[in-house]
């Protein structure tokens, strides 16, 4: 079937006529799915113990694990796998060996192990090694979606790969590899809701992020951190959550690896000039620069990202004089960057023009913003076309709103299927 909102072809599976990233646009939450079953802790098979008995493969260290990381006596885990209280005694002791397959399947299922893992195969195995195959790469090919300018596909790709990993976490099942997965997904998830959705639904995408930065919190992996932080400080930026997104990027930049620092302190030298403080702005821009200058690189380390933030950044800590004399000394060819940067930037061009009353100029970049957000579904920079055109270019205001008004989706298209 096809998308009520866009078009895009929607898995017959779903109670949605819509495709995820237009459900999220129309203002329905993503459907989480809720621990379904008790008895395991969510950090259980994280630990660098629980991982030691994992590789072992010894029974009764995997199940003395278990037990030391949820608090279970062997009286109630016995009772749990229907078993006697001694009968579990005598298996962690080495004095009992459990050689049948189904009470291994039992027990794997129980602890929220994959069966292998207690040398029994199991179909669901084959679909849990094919997830985790192929995760990375879905999240790789996502990443490449929108940064092409089709944040809209990355969503419809990563919604699925996300989904699958909330439903084998709620039903117990928390190895390592699931939750640095999900983490991962869930943050690259949030990012590209943080291009498509508009502003007063971006709340939705910083939830995600910060839902992957939860897990990284507790995953001891540096450079997962460094980057869900990084993630979340920039989607609690586009939510006014200024002071906390300063916080969690100046942290970010810390712990990022020499070649990730660049997109770190590009993010915060935006936060830091949307918080309004023009020596912490100069600060963040002028270490950033030099970073670039050194090492140019893609992304949000790159030269049109770096100066877009400069030129925005001098107007918000009011300094609009240094923003037109930066405009005119650097103009930049849009031609060969992404097309959510092309809007971006034109919308920010746009805005310093305005600053030095120059209508004819702004009125060109603006529209040839709205141009490109619509056609790539950007609804949060036409947004920021009309707050800028609203009192000064009344004309674009309304060529903004316009776009808004195609761009919504229809309301008996956004209800859910019963």
């Amino acid at each position: 079937m096809q998308c009520g909102g866009c078009g895009a072809k929607v898995g017959r599976r779903g109670t949605s006529p819509l495709c995820p990233a237009c459900h999220a646009i129309a203002g329905a939450a993503l459907p989480v799915p809720v621990r379904r079953r008790g008895g395991s802790a969510l950090w259980l098979w994280t630990s660098d113990t629980a991982r030691a008995a994992l590789a072992s493969g010894d029974l009764a260290a995997i199940m003395r694990a278990y037990r030391v990381a949820t608090g279970v006596s062997q009286r109630r885990l016995a009772e749990l796998l229907g078993y006697d209280a001694t009968y579990i005694s005598m298996i962690e002791t080495g004095r009992r060996e459990i050689s049948d397959v189904a009470a291994r399947l039992r027990i794997a299922r129980h602890l929220g192990l994959p069966a292998h893992t207690l040398g029994v195969s199991d179909p669901d195995d084959a679909d849990f090694t094919a997830m985790l195959q192929f995760g990375e790469s879905t999240i790789r090919l996502a990443a490449i979606a929108r940064q092409s300018g089709h944040g809209a596909d990355a969503v419809n790709e990563l919604w699925p790969l996300v989904s699958r990993l909330e439903s084998r976490v709620a039903d117990g099942h928390v190895e390592r590899e699931v939750m640095l997965l999900l983490a991962r997904a869930r943050a690259e998830l949030g990012v590209s809701l943080g291009y498509v959705l508009p502003e007063e639904r971006l709340v939705s995408a910083a939830r995600w992020t910060g839902r992957a930065l939860w897990l990284a919190e507790h995953l001891d992996d540096q450079d997962l951190l460094a980057f869900t932080l990084r993630v979340h400080g920039n989607e609690l930026r586009k939510v006014e959550r200024h002071t906390a997104a300063v916080a969690r990027l100046q942290r970010a930049v810390e712990l990022a690896p020499d070649l990730d620092r660049g997109a770190g302190l590009v993010q915060l030298a935006r936060a830091t000039g949307e918080l309004g403080d023009p020596a912490l702005f100069d600060h963040a821009i002028t270490i950033a620069w030099r970073l670039v200058d050194a090492k140019p690189g893609t992304g949000l380390t790159s030269l049109h990202a770096l100066h877009e933030v400069h030129l925005r950044g001098l107007v918000q800590t009011h300094r609009p004089d240094l923003a037109t004399e930066l405009l005119d000394r650097h103009r930049m060819s849009i031609a060969a960057i992404p097309p959510q940067w092309q809007a971006i930037l034109q919308v920010t061009t746009g805005e310093v023009l305005l600053a030095r009353a120059d209508t004819s100029q702004a009125e060109t970049a603006f529209q040839a913003a709205i141009t490109i957000a619509e056609e790539h579904r950007l609804p949060h920079q036409i947004q920021r076309a009309f707050r800028a055109c609203t009192s000064h270019l009344p004309a674009v205001g309304e060529l903004a709103r316009q776009a808004l008004e195609r761009l919504r989706i229809p309301e008996s298209a956004g209800r859910q299927a019963p």
